[in-house]
């Protein structure tokens, strides 16, 4: 069984009586803002093609510090990701190379943003704000033209 560190954090699941819990099937969770969080293991990119924006956050183990503290900042303000259409994607278990891991190539912790389009935004060797993530997203092409035809759509 793969541990699920990260996705009890994810969710708001702390300490000893979240551990205790039975959670053997529990892979993806959703945040109560609706953020969700995936463990790469159950990942294809391409199910999230012009439909999501994929934040994959790696380390070697779900007790790396960097990788603690990115999913603090990354569940803290989970509704700025929501409102960008961010999924969380987590690989912390380097001895079974998932597809992203192979693809990425990480080395020790790194956060990758991923756009719509799947090509690969920004790469992050450290934990990195949900403000700075959501300003290298609201700089795309694509999540500008979303705001405008939001904008439109309320106009009308």
């Amino acid at each position: 069984m793969k541990p699920i560190i990260p996705l009890l954090l994810a969710i708001g699941l702390t300490g000893p009586a979240a551990l205790a819990q039975d959670t053997t099937s529990a892979e993806t969770a959703a945040t109560p803002e609706g953020v969700t969080v995936i463990d790469a293991n159950q990942v294809d990119l391409g199910e999230f093609l012009w439909q999501k924006r994929p934040v994959v956050v790696f380390a070697q183990t779900q007790l790396d510090p960097a990788f603690t503290r990115q999913m603090e900042l990354l569940t803290a303000r989970s509704e700025e990701l929501r409102e960008r259409d961010v999924v969380i994607i987590t690989d912390t278990d380097p001895s079974e190379p998932t597809e992203l891991r192979r693809k990425l190539r990480p080395r020790g912790f790194m956060l990758v943003l991923i756009g719509k389009d799947g090509g690969v935004k920004l790469r992050k060797p450290f934990p990195w704000d949900v403000r700075e993530i959501s300003r290298s997203i609201d700089k795309m092409p694509l999540r500008k033209q979303e705001l405008r035809d939001r904008k439109l759509e309320l106009s009308q």
